[in-house]
């Protein structure tokens, strides 16, 4: 039942943007409207991924934790391809050149190769001999984070929020490290 409710949440904004890209069709730029969804739903899932151990001792979601980062690398997935596929129609060219003249691009990418060295890596056989890599997500969501704030061309009060949400969560799980490493 868990993990049903689990991919219902995590699937709401993929059937949202599919409504509002193609019922109602009201999306003035649907490439970065799909940047948008895709991204900030990847963030969020990845986010809330490593806080799953975080709120262990009220709600214990830690056999899902693995799911719940495959479906962060799932949006992340498609957030890449929008790039790819719509944004640069295949054009290797373009892609290297954006790359190149973006910065918040390549910070993108690198945190998705490493979000996508997780996930290949996340089998119980690969996660036994890598799993002290997985401590990498940090390095990711710190990149996922400047990669978003510098792709916005300015901040508002719910970023300001949003920012203000990952840094109490880094904070937090910084402070269990400590604690964790003082026993």
């Amino acid at each position: 039942m868990v993990r049903f409710f689990i991919y219902l949440l995590s699937l709401a904004p993929l059937v949202y943007l599919n409504i509002r890209l193609f019922i109602f069709d009201n999306v003035n730029d649907p490439i970065k409207y799909i940047y948008t969804i895709t991204g900030g739903t990847a963030t969020i899932i990845l986010f809330f991924t490593i806080s799953i151990s975080l709120i262990k001792e009220k709600i214990n979601l830690i056999k899902y934790r693995k799911e719940v980062g495959l479906l962060g690398f799932f949006y992340a997935l498609l957030h890449l391809l929008n790039f790819v596929v719509l944004d640069a129609s295949f054009d290797l060219d373009f892609i290297f050149k954006e790359t190149l003249e973006k910065p918040f691009i390549y910070l993108g990418m690198i945190a998705f190769f490493i979000v996508l060295f997780m996930a290949i890596t996340s089998t119980k056989q690969l996660f036994r001999k890598y799993n002290k890599y997985h401590k990498f997500i940090y390095l990711a969501l710190i990149l996922i984070t400047i990669h978003w704030i510098m792709a916005q061309k300015s901040i508002n009060i719910s970023q300001y929020v949003y920012i203000v949400i990952i840094l109490l969560i880094g904070f937090s799980k910084l402070f269990q490290q400590l604690i964790k490493n003082l026993k």
